[in-house]
């Protein structure tokens, strides 16, 4: 499936959705379109890394614009458009807005790429994810969303600087919502194997997950006006490189719960592994109570908001 033919289409060229182009290119995994509605900004964007590919030594093609119809026979659709979170922007808000710009995207996407796998990035991640899915009419195995990797890295990150260890050994656990609900799980993370409960006591654990779960929000506290990208777009690259190069990778995402771990009818974080067909099967973790607590704790303020932004748009429409 990686061929000169291979395209990825990516729906918003701000700074995740531009960052994201970057690394497909210059990991040579596929041909990039990137469609932003703001006229010239994803065309320079685009024309700014053509020119990087002297430099960066592949031949990927980058075209900007802003018309569906160039993103036509894409293999995969990522949406990353959408307002960001910055301070004074409520839940509510964020909701209201993004939910009308996912769910047109998603259409009119897929419209064009009827074939393709849709991945979302937009938050609030779960809920978007779900109006994606239900916008697109796609099969639940073909659409999915990112945040369990970059929660997962985060957590992953933060072991590592807490021990003082290689990143490269150090493997960790987030399921559940994208959000402050998340659920790490230190149980299921190591480091070269080893647990981390035998490597820092429970002071150090309980800080470690209680940052993770407020990562995003650190981030935005500190540049004021932006958010995260390079970590987003790192992590998007991660579920385009496993589907493209059909690696199977056992990644967490938020994925479509039918049952599984006793929740229904919802978009929710859960280690799936991915391949050139999308989710190819969804990994139930045997969990404690209180894990299992926690993750129902999750999935019901998901749940709550999907049937907000669902009032949202039918108002709206």
């Amino acid at each position: 499936m990686n061929s000169p033919s291979t395209r990825v289409s990516i729906i918003g060229a701000g700074k995740v959705g531009s960052t994201l182009a970057q690394r497909i290119a210059e990991k040579n995994l596929a041909d990039v379109v990137l469609l932003d509605i703001v006229e010239g900004w994803p065309q320079g964007v685009a024309l700014d890394l053509m020119q990087a590919r002297g430099v960066e030594r592949h031949d990927r093609q980058i075209v900007g614009t802003n018309d569906y119809i160039d993103t036509a026979n894409s293999n995969i659709i990522v949406i990353a458009a959408g307002i960001p979170r910055k301070p004074g922007i409520n839940r509510e808000d964020l909701i209201k807005i993004n939910a009308q710009i996912v769910t047109e995207a998603a259409k009119q996407a897929i419209a064009h790429s009827p074939q393709a796998i849709l991945i979302v990035v937009t938050n609030p991640l779960d809920i978007m994810t779900y109006l994606a899915w239900e916008a697109s009419g796609l099969p639940k195995h073909r659409v999915m969303g990112m945040g369990g990797i970059l929660d997962s890295a985060r957590f992953q990150t933060f072991i590592a600087m807490e021990l003082g260890v290689s990143i490269a050994q150090v493997c960790a656990t987030v399921i559940g919502s994208h959000g402050d609900l998340m659920v790490p799980l230190p149980r299921y993370s190591t480091v070269n194997g080893i647990p981390i409960a035998q490597l820092m006591d429970a002071g150090a654990i309980d800080r470690i997950v209680q940052r993770t779960r407020h990562g995003g929000a650190e981030i935005v506290g500190l540049m004021k006006n932006s958010s995260a990208y390079f970590a987003p777009a790192s992590s998007a690259c991660l579920m385009v490189e496993s589907i493209l190069l059909n690696q199977s990778r056992l990644l967490p995402c938020s994925v479509y719960l039918d049952g599984q771990y006793g929740v229904q009818d919802i978009f929710l974080g859960a280690p799936c592994r991915l391949g050139y067909q999308g989710i190819e099967q969804i990994l139930e973790l045997e969990l404690s109570d209180a894990e299992r607590a926690a993750f129902h704790d999750s999935g019901k303020l998901v749940l709550q908001s999907i049937q907000e932004a669902k009032t949202i748009l039918k108002n709206a429409g």
